[in-house]
């Protein structure tokens, strides 16, 4: 039986957004559920119910009412809210007639580049309205494309919602991602408009782009103008200034072209580390729902609250950031070094900005853990409710020392989710129990399994994570895919009529479950398949270990393969660490755990929202040459493949079978 570290309150239906949810049901639909398991069962068997009640509780305002709720069901061709007109960014802004919205503080904007920015919903709606009347000078028109060049700074936002308020289709890269990924992606959308900064401060030190600007613009033969924004002491030449763009006061509150529900919203790129990056269409309906839904029922998001959550503009994350607006609540936007000028240090702006839900990586938990930090004691974090933790699991020891720092006071809130989805699967609310090592269970609204390989749902044991149901923030599909052929043959070719997520997954019989890393890169051993995130709980746990990286190589004879383990740390990786190693996996895990291979690397390759990299390195170790693998731009480290090339030169780029300890 696993820890239980917490359990909902006695006062958790008084006092959280779910509960007022859930006092709604019963005044509204005479509805009663007395727990989180019969309100989710509900949620994933009348879908119209469920989601005509998200709709209606958080008053989503149609210019045209929907005929249905669900027009078609089944997967992929789903067709949701027909005949309904909307749009995401007056949601997002708020209603222009309220004195005290106007007054509300909206955005919070910490940055090494410049002084502090604050923002707030009147003077939000101001500049959006001001950009979007810009945009239109430009020439830009329902369904155009507006791309971003550009960091997590408010003109970003700003930007954004202009973009959505005329029913163009966003899409964002990071300025420190390199000319090729950024025209890898935006190439693909022939954007009108492009937008981006010309340099930016990380920590210390001035990065300037505007050769990689030039070079983009040059390679964007459908962008019409660009527009730059000023943020540090350099400028793009022959660009169009932010102040230009936003020169001509409104002519009256901000106009909201009415678009269908499945109108393009804004467009994700998957990581691009095995080739051209997909780009995938959400919609306006979808994600104002889903992202409802989320932010209220599971982060308890309500007016008056601020969210903090590290990211860049490329993760999806950036966008269910920018979506607290759509309960009224506050957001912080942070740009440059998120541990600089040491580790504590978004646990110092969580304390200056009064965050409510703060989002971190595991990988910063369990590096403070390791350091001593005590930010319960150092920090004033009183307003904080809810700690947030995505992008990759999160070891039982995180989960113990979160609940040591904090209590029951804060949940701890661990999820897993996507950019295919943009938002949370799996997660946890103030109506549900927190287990040491696991997340609580699947989200509101998603029928989340486990499938063996035959299609048939499988508790107890690891099986590929996939969805039954629809869902609204589900991809309109692939941006350039008009047959929809990339899109089924990415989700639905496993499972006919089923979403497969790709991650690896064991459900207990209550609901709560492990997520035990990408199912691609799951470890067949001796036909025994082994997830690597409990590879990375025991090893990292270990003083000696700061990042680790495993990777199974099969044998094509039919035996138990090699299994090899990369280790990064301050220590030396001499016999008596492999010893020491290799027998805490065997006593932790099992036998079959334990490496044929422990080699010791200078840094574990990752992408840029944390991701390591286990299926390119597989690739590299069997003779691939690593720029076909993954772009240097979508590493956080461009430096961190070539260990692993140097190593498969050592091993001649071929499996070489092993056997288990």
């Amino acid at each position: 039986m696993s820890e239980i570290l917490s359990t909902p309150g006695p006062r958790v239906r008084d006092e959280s957004e779910i509960g007022r949810y859930l006092r709604w049901l019963e005044a509204e639909r005479q509805l009663s559920f007395p727990d989180y398991d019969s309100l989710w069962q509900w949620s994933v068997t009348d879908l119209e119910g469920f989601w005509s009640s998200v709709w209606e509780f958080f008053d989503v305002r149609p210019h045209t009412p929907p005929t249905a709720v669900l027009g078609r069901r089944s997967m992929p061709d789903t067709e949701w809210f027909p005949g309904a007109t909307l749009n995401y960014a007056e949601h997002a802004l708020g209603r222009e007639n309220s004195a005290e919205d106007a007054a509300a503080v909206a955005v919070v904007a910490h940055s090494q580049t410049r002084a502090p920015v604050e923002l707030t919903f009147g003077e939000l709606r101001d500049q959006v309205a001001r950009a979007r009347a810009g945009l239109l000078r430009l020439g830009v028109r329902k369904g155009d494309r507006v791309v971003a060049y550009l960091p997590n700074i408010p003109e970003t936002l700003v930007a954004f919602l202009a973009t959505a308020s005329i029913g163009a289709v966003w899409a964002a890269c990071a300025p420190e991602f390199g000319p090729r990924s950024v025209v890898d992606r935006f190439a693909q959308l022939e954007p009108k408009v492009l937008l981006t900064v010309a340099g930016y401060h990380y920590g210390e030190r001035d990065v300037d782009r505007r050769t990689e600007v030039a070079e983009i613009a040059a390679q964007l033969p459908t962008v019409e103008r660009v527009v730059h924004v000023p943020y540090g002491p350099h400028t793009v030449p022959d660009a169009l200034g932010w102040a230009e763009l936003l020169a001509e006061p409104a002519p009256g509150p901000v106009p909201f072209e009415p678009v269908p529900f499945d109108h393009p919203l804004f467009v994700l790129f998957s990581s691009g580390t095995t080739g051209i990056p997909k780009a995938i269409v959400h919609r306006h309906g979808g994600i104002l729902l889903e992202h409802l839904k989320n932010n209220a029922l599971s982060w308890d998001l309500k007016p008056g609250d601020r969210m903090l959550w590290f990211s860049t503009t490329a993760w999806m994350l950036w966008n269910t950031l920018v979506s607290a607006l759509l309960v009224r609540a506050s957001i912080v936007m942070i740009d440059g070094n998120p541990v600089h000028p040491e580790l504590r240090e978004q646990w110092r702006i969580a304390e200056e900005t009064g965050a409510t839900l703060m989002g971190v990586s595991p990988g910063y938990l369990m590096a403070c853990r390791k350091a001593g930090v005590r930010p319960a004691e150092e920090f004033d974090l009183s307003r904080l409710r809810q700690l947030g933790a995505a992008g990759s699991p999160l070891a039982a020891d995180g989960f113990r020392w979160v609940a040591k720092q904090f209590g029951e006071r804060v949940l701890l809130n661990v999820g897993c989710g996507g950019t295919d989805v943009c938002t949370g699967i799996l997660q946890g609310s103030p109506l549900q129990t927190v287990r040491a090592g696991e997340i609580s269970g699947p989200c509101l609204g998603v029928a989340a399994y486990a499938y063996d390989g035959e299609g048939k749902r499988v508790v107890g044991e690891l099986g590929e994570l996939v969805i039954t149901e629809p869902m609204p923030s589900m991809p309109v599909g692939f941006w350039g895919d008009t047959d929809g052929s990339r899109y089924r043959a990415a989700y639905f070719e496993e499972y006919p009529g089923v979403w497969r997520h790709g991650d690896w997954v064991r459900f207990a019989p209550e609901g709560h479950c492990i997520v035990a890393g990408r199912s691609d890169a799951t470890l067949n051993r001796g036909g025994v398949r082994l997830g690597t995130a409990e590879f990375y709980a025991v090893v990292e746990d270990l003083p000696e270990v700061d990042d680790s990286l495993v990777v199974h190589i099969e044998d094509p004879e039919g035996g138990n393969g090699e299994l090899l383990l990369f280790v990064a740390g301050p220590a030396e990786l001499d016999d008596a660490l492999r010893t020491k190693i290799a027998r805490t996996l065997r006593s932790a895990l099992s036998p079959r755990h334990v490496p044929d291979v422990i080699e010791r690397v200078p840094a574990v390759p990752r992408n840029r929202t944390g991701k390591k990299l286990e299926v390119p390195v597989k690739r590299i170790l069997l003779g691939a040459a690593p720029e076909s693998v993954a772009s240097a731009d979508v590493l956080a480290d461009p430096r961190s493949l070539d260990t692993f090339v140097q190593y498969a030169a050592t091993r001649g780029g071929t499996a070489r079978p092993g056997s288990a300890s």
